[in-house]
């Protein structure tokens, strides 16, 4: 960057060919309406498609029974009866409605008593020199944990850490922010957006098949296996392209944008009670994980399925509840101890102040929940299934090249729609019955879908977040603008992304579990 004072750069300003890319993503970005209006709108086509549909006799077969089935108008008497009738209904019922608003009170509390930012900043700031890149890596990797708090947190505290270890502070800052942002859907535990995906997925499975079930850990086995695969990516990243890039650290004279927070010189340490508090709380969560383990194991357990199944069962169909205990133990034992929670009247306190961040995603749910219900009752999402289905077999790009190819399809949508759940909500209902009729199982679909819609984050032009990245930034990099970040973290999308494409690619020629009960062809 030649540009003197770039603190009010913008994507308007941004140079060359890819300013001009970014722009053209902003402007189409800028022109979508809200998700409340996209499902909104989304309902009314599928209403007027059922609609010509019915008009001209068009049938499907229910792949299940054989059956020919007729599309059903939602403009008809009887739609019309069915989508007023059920509107609630389809509300209440819609499965990532308390799914995550179950998980999210656990979380909550374990946020808001300082277990998950502590956890961060113990090991993040405790991690000896040789491996700080890795440790920094790997704790960003896990920060979805913590939702968006972890962007505010983590590459403060990356930047110090690099500083306290002779190294360049901003390649620190940046190699957190792409770890936590583009490898949003790596971790090792079970997470909100886990439980949001899954019961999304579930949905659309259903237009296939009424039973059909995709669990929070359907993916488990891919993305807990790719926190460790993506750390050593973007360590190597870090290390070999962008350090050398950046040269020598000089400090220079602090210029953050207007309104932008202030980072702290030196990000406060984990005090002696915080340190105590965390042990204690890990020591809590490992007995609650073994006294679930024995539970579980125990000959005739309740938990267990049909002939001691653990993949069918209670257990299984239960996972949200036992996160949100795990939470729940873990973020209290932490506040009792820290001295953060001093009155239990704090933790219904905590949990709706969790849910009040839950609110925007609980209004777009009303009308996403309509626009799929309508689709699935009218068998349009039937009807363009099979035909998908029939396509894909005529052309032979069903199993994992289909998949690779739907997952580079995302991409661009990706960056038009800044809410991973609202892009999902919109092509599950399509993309999961299509592969599926082609005996794919969903939640590989949903790992393709997850993986580019993580990576392709940190190009999001419309994400809320990018001022106080910026500004945090700001502290390294004063002259840094819009085209610094971006240019700064785009080696690191294309490596994250490639990376988990390659892994997909392995994971379905060998036909690999993504999760629990899930390789690549159902009953498979």
């Amino acid at each position: 960057m030649t540009r003197t004072d770039t603190t009010e750069l913008t994507l308007a300003e941004a140079p060359g060919l890819s300013g001009r890319m970014l722009r053209g993503v902003e402007r189409i970005g800028n022109r979508l309406p809200h998700p409340f209006f996209l499902f909104l709108i989304l309902a009314g086509l599928v209403a007027v498609a059922s609609a010509v549909a019915a008009g001209l006799g068009a049938s499907t077969i229910d792949p299940a029974t054989g059956d020919v089935v007729p599309i059903r108008s939602i403009l008809s008497s009887e739609g019309l009866v069915y989508a007023v009738s059920t509107a609630i209904e389809n509300f209440i019922t819609f499965p990532p409605f308390g799914l995550i608003i179950t998980v999210m009170l656990g979380i909550g509390v374990a946020e808001r008593t300082g277990l998950l930012s502590t956890f961060m900043r113990a090991t993040v700031l405790s991690a000896p020199k040789w491996a700080v890149t890795y440790v920094v890596v790997f704790v960003s990797l896990m920060g979805n944990l913590a939702s968006d708090t972890a962007v505010i947190i983590l590459p403060p505290l990356a930047a110090a850490a690099f500083l306290a270890a002779g190294r360049h502070p901003l390649a620190g800052f940046i190699a957190s922010y792409a770890a936590v942002i583009a490898g949003f859907s790596a971790n090792v535990v079970p997470a909100g957006t886990d439980v949001l995906m899954s019961g999304i997925t579930t949905s659309a499975a259903q237009i296939v098949d009424p039973g059909a079930e995709v669990s929070v850990l359907a993916n488990y086995y891919f993305f807990a296996s790719s926190t460790v695969i993506l750390s050593i990516t973007i360590t190597l990243v870090c290390q070999r392209f962008l350090e050398p890039k950046l040269g020598t650290y000089v400090p220079p004279e602090t210029k953050l944008l207007p309104g932008a927070p202030t980072p702290d010189s030196d990000p406060k340490p984990v005090s002696s009670k915080e340190r105590r508090a965390l042990l204690i709380a890990a020591v809590a969560i490992v007995a609650y994980l073994a006294v679930l383990v024995v539970l579980l194991l125990l000959p005739g357990s309740a938990l267990q399925g049909e002939d001691g199944a653990i993949l069918r069962s209670p257990f299984m169909s239960s996972i949200p509840i036992f996160i949100l205990f795990m939470f729940l133990i873990g973020g209290i034992t932490y506040g009792v101890i820290a001295g953060t929670l001093t009155s239990w009247a704090q933790v219904p306190t905590m949990m709706t102040d969790a849910v009040k961040e839950l609110v925007p995603f609980i209004v777009v749910i009303f009308t996403a929940a309509q626009a799929i219900a309508w689709f699935s009752w009218s068998q349009i999402g039937l009807l363009l299934a099979t035909g998908g289905a029939d396509a894909m077999e005529a052309t032979g790009l069903g199993g994992i090249g289909g998949l690779m190819i739907f997952s580079v399809f995302v991409f661009v949508p990706a960056l038009l729609l800044t809410s991973g759940s609202a892009l999902w909500t919109l092509l599950a209902p399509i993309f999961v019955p299509m592969f599926m009729l082609n005996g794919v199982d969903p939640a590989y679909v949903q790992a393709a879908f997850r993986i580019t819609d993580s990576a392709s984050n940190p190009l999001v032009p419309m994400n809320p977040l990018l001022p106080v990245v910026l500004g945090l930034m700001q502290k390294w990099a004063p002259k840094g603008g819009l085209g610094t970040l971006f240019s700064l973290v785009m080696p690191f999308t294309i490596a994250i992304w490639g990376v988990w494409l390659l892994q997909l690619l392995v994971w379905g020629l060998f036909e690999l579990p993504v999760g629990p009960g899930h390789s690549l062809m159902m009953g498979g």
